[in-house]
Order: structure tokens, then sequence, then C-alpha cells
């Protein structure tokens, strides 16, 4: 069911035409009488988030019985009263004084969280390829029971994880508990992120989809395609099909084709990625473009922390790759799988042989995180004060490449071949 679809790679939508086919789009379907409560990403997307609370407001509030919006925000730290007034243009109070609650997801409370599903051992081992042979819990925040529909909305960008974002990922991890979200982040990571980012059809988005059909309400999704800061597509209807049209634009528009690999990388992180947990994007969306003994260096001098949620995890694990991990599986495997997942996506694909890693490629962080912690967790150090981005601009023919606002456009070879962890030559010695 598609209720509405527009955009392609060659236009982009102002301000006012977004409003316009926002309001445009919801207009389709029915909302009398009914009680929403709309599914929102948190700042750490691009997208006019604020621009459709205020369209949903001026198109639904006089329709619907009831309209709230719930902050997807996985295992991300609660937005404050500031950010929420810079996202959405009104803070949580400001928004009840209008008769609209605003609600941040908090994944660990296990009083917000009910279980609506399971799937069985069977199923993970079929849908994981053999990967992992575990039956899983589906939990979710249970306040979508307290409404009769459910709308998504977010933008669709590659993603490391589930090949593209939006969609049902707004349920899982967006508003749902650990148990799910750290199987199939593990299961990602097992597959590699160079496999799985910028694939439409995963088995990590079959898991998301099998994990959606638990969900006990009628559910609509509004997926965008950005490019860069503008809208360019939007699709409203079935969140499957929704997000397929979206994903199949996203790849469009969101997919950079560079001729050969490069041994240096500057991926300069934006102000959005606060911490080094989203900030990780900056080497995801640039690891297949980085050649094999190359070095990419995530710019980030505001970046001062790890994450909120899960540096202490961190600080003892380290970033290391896939196989150490493999290798040592006992030691590591009671750690939250998301966060193992992590840090194997940011270390990148590598080797472990002879009691020794060898990742594929170095990963050093131009940060405010301190040079001790940096060695501490197993990343290279550079002083972000003694790099002059201008000198390594415009150099790419001497196999250098600077990305401004890195995180959210996929680099990737044009001649299709991406880095394989089964085709690196096992170490010798």
């Amino acid at each position: 069911m598609m209720l509405f679809a527009l955009g392609n790679e060659q236009i982009t939508f102002s301000p006012q035409k977004m409003r316009e086919h926002f309001r445009e789009a919801l207009a389709r379907h029915d909302w009398r009488g009914k009680s929403i409560l709309v599914i929102i990403p948190d700042n750490t997307r691009t997208a006019p988030v604020r621009l459709f609370f205020e369209a949903t407001l001026e198109e639904l509030k006089p329709r619907a019985k009831k309209l709230d919006f719930l902050i997807a925000l996985g295992t991300h730290p609660p937005m404050t009263d500031g950010e929420l007034k810079a996202h959405l243009g009104v803070t949580f109070q400001e928004a009840a004084e209008q008769g609209v609650f605003v609600y941040n997801h908090h994944f660990q409370n296990p009083q917000e969280l009910i279980q609506i599903g399971t799937i069985s051992r069977e199923e993970m081992h079929h849908i994981s390829r053999g990967l992992i042979a575990e039956e899983v819990p589906v939990t979710i925040n249970r306040r979508i029971l307290e409404y009769d529909e459910l709308l998504i909305m977010g933008p669709v960008f590659p993603h490391e994880v589930v090949g593209f974002s939006g969609g049902y990922k707004y349920f899982f991890p967006g508003i749902s508990g650990p148990e799910l979200t750290d199987k199939f982040h593990w299961l990602a990571a097992l597959i590699t992120n160079p496999k799985i980012i910028g694939t439409k059809d995963t088995p990590v988005r079959e898991v998301l989809n099998r994990a959606a059909q638990f969900i006990p309400r009628p559910t609509l999704a509004m997926c965008l395609v950005m490019r860069e800061k503008d809208p360019c597509g939007i699709f409203f209807g079935d969140p499957e099909e929704a997000w397929s049209q979206a994903a199949d634009l996203s790849a469009r528009v969101n997919i950079v084709y560079v001729e050969r690999p490069f041994h240096t990388v500057l991926s300069i992180a934006p102000t959005m990625y606060s911490e080094l947990w989203v900030g990780g994007k900056c080497m995801y969306k640039l690891e297949p473009v980085v050649a094999d003994g190359g070095t990419i260096i995530i710019y980030a001098p505001h970046i001062q922390e790890i994450s909120k949620t899960h540096g202490k995890y961190l600080l003892e694990i380290g970033y290391h790759t896939r196989d150490f991990f493999l290798a040592h599986w006992e030691k590591y495997r009671h750690y939250p799988w998301g966060v193992l997942a992590h840090s194997t996506h940011v270390k990148g694909i590598g080797r472990y042989a002879n009691g020794r890693e060898y990742p594929r490629i170095e990963v050093v962080l131009a940060t405010g995180i301190p040079e001790e912690v940096c060695r501490k967790i197993n990343l290279g150090y550079l002083d972000f004060r003694t790099i002059d981005i201008d000198a390594y601009r415009g150099r790419e023919e001497e196999g250098i490449l600077v990305v401004p606002r890195a995180g959210e456009m996929l680099y990737r070879l044009k001649d299709g071949t991406v880095p394989d962890i089964d085709k690196l030559p096992l170490p010798s010695g």
C-alpha cells in the first residue's frame, strides 16, 4: 500500500515544498478519531525533523484523538530540553502545552519495555545463514500499546548494520530493548561492514522484518532521502514498500563512486556526532575505499568521549577486529554484543593469527579524546591541532582523500570490489 511517492536524483525540495509534500502525503490516510504515536529520529540523523513535526501537528492534530511523538534513540543517550528545542523547535514542556507529548526512549529501563514475541533458535539460524543460532526475545517500548496506529518518520541512508537505515529500524533498535539489538548488530559484525553497507537485501534486514511482524498495531512509514542537507525523496505508505523505494533512491544519491582506493583518508566528522559511538560512521562509510595498509583519520576536535552509554565497556575491551573477538570468544561473549559489533566496525576488518591481530588498515583519532585513552582502546592518535586540512585537499592523484561532513555518504570503488576478510592474506611467522 503505497500512498505517496515523490522524488528522484535530479531534484531537491525547498522547505516550503517539503512542508506541502508532508501534508499532502499525510492527507492520503484517514486519521480521524485515532490515537497516533509518531516515531522520529534523534539529532544524529540529517533530516527536516522540525519541519515534519510542525506539518504533522498542522495536519493531524485537528483530526486525531491523540497525537504524541517517541524519539527512536536506540541505545543513544536521552535528548535534553535544549537538544529537543534545537531539534523540534519546542522543549518537552512546550510540546505538552500544545497538547502533544514527546518521549525519550530508554532501552535499559525494563519498566518501559514489553515482550511482543520471540524469534526462535531455528528461525535465527535460518535467517542468519547459520551464523547465529539462539532464541531471541523481541521487546519494545510499551507505549505503542496506548495508541491505535503508529507512524514512522525518518531518512534512509547506507548503513553499516542493516545495509540501508530507516523503515523498521525505527522499531529495532529505535524503540526496542537490548536483546534483539545486540543479536542483529553482532550478526552484521560477523558478515562485516564492507559486505553489508549499501546492500539493500541483507540477513540483518530480514531479522528486522521478522521482528516487525510481532508489532501489534497498524504501522505506516514516511521514508525520506536526503541529498546532503536537502530532501530529494519522500515515500509514504506500508513500511517495507516505502523503505524499499527510498533505499533504491538512496543508493543512487548517497553513494559516491571513485576510481581507485586511497592510502590516506581524512574523514571530517560533523558536529552532530558528539561521541565516537556515532562518529564511527566516519569510518564505516569510508572503509571500502581505503587501500590495504592505508590509514583513515577521523578528524573531530569536538568529540570528547567514546560513549556516554557504552564507554565503560569500550574502555575495557578496546577496539578490535572481528577475528580477534572470535579467537577470544569465551572472554568477551559476556559483553553486550552490540558493543562488540561497534568495536569491530570502527577497527575494520582484519586477521588474527599467531597470537597477534592484523588489521587491514589503521584507524587514527584526531579528536578531543586524549592520547592515552586512544592507545588504551587500541586506536591510533593524532593531535588535531597539528592537522592542516588544506594541506590534504586536492591530492586525490597522490592517493589522499578529504571528506568533509563525513558519515552519511558511502564511498565505494567503481569496479564494484569491496574489502573482503576472506581474501586478506594470512600472516606468516
